[in-house]
C-alpha cells in the first residue's frame, strides 16, 4: 500500500528546534515534489514549505522563513522539514504531501492543487 508516514513531532520549548521526517512506502518519491502543511486548532491548513524532485528548487511560506528548511534524500525515499527557532504559533499537526512532478525547478503548497499522497500527520506542540 502507498503511503506517506510523518515522524519525530513532539513537546518543544519556544526557541526548540525539531526535525520532522517523512518516509514513503509503497512508492518511490524521485517524481515527485513535495509540500509540508500544517493546522493549527480551529485554523485552515496552510502550506508551509516545498520541494522540487531534484531539489533546485525549495520555497517557503514568509512565517517560517529563515527559520525551517525542506530537504529529500530520494535514495532513502525520506523528505525532512528542519523546524529552528520555533515559536509557539508553530504549534499545528504538520502533514507532508507528495504530488507527481518530472519539471526539475517545480513545486508548491498550495493545496488547490491535487497531491497524490498525503501524510498521516505529526504533532508540533511549541510552548513553556
Amino acid at each position: 500500500q502507498a503511503q506517506l508516514v510523518e515522524s519525530g513531532g513532539g513537546l518543544v520549548q519556544p526557541g526548540g528546534s525539531l526535525r520532522l521526517s517523512c518516509a514513503a512506502s509503497g512508492f518511490t518519491l524521485d517524481y515527485y515534489a513535495i509540500a509540508w502543511f500544517r493546522q493549527a486548532p480551529g485554523k485552515e491548513r496552510e502550506g508551509v514549505a516545498c520541494i522540487s524532485i531534484r531539489s533546485k528548487t525549495k520555497k517557503y511560506v514568509d512565517s517560517v522563513q529563515g527559520r525551517f528548511t525542506v530537504s529529500r534524500a530520494n535514495a532513502k525515499n525520506m523528505t525532512y522539514l528542519q523546524m529552528n527557532n520555533l515559536k509557539p504559533e508553530d504549534t499545528a499537526v504538520y502533514y507532508c504531501a507528495a504530488r507527481s512532478s518530472h519539471v526539475v525547478g517545480w513545486c508548491v503548497f498550495d493545496d488547490a492543487y491535487e497531491f497524490d499522497y498525503w501524510g498521516q500527520g505529526a504533532q508540533v506542540t511549541v510552548s513553556s
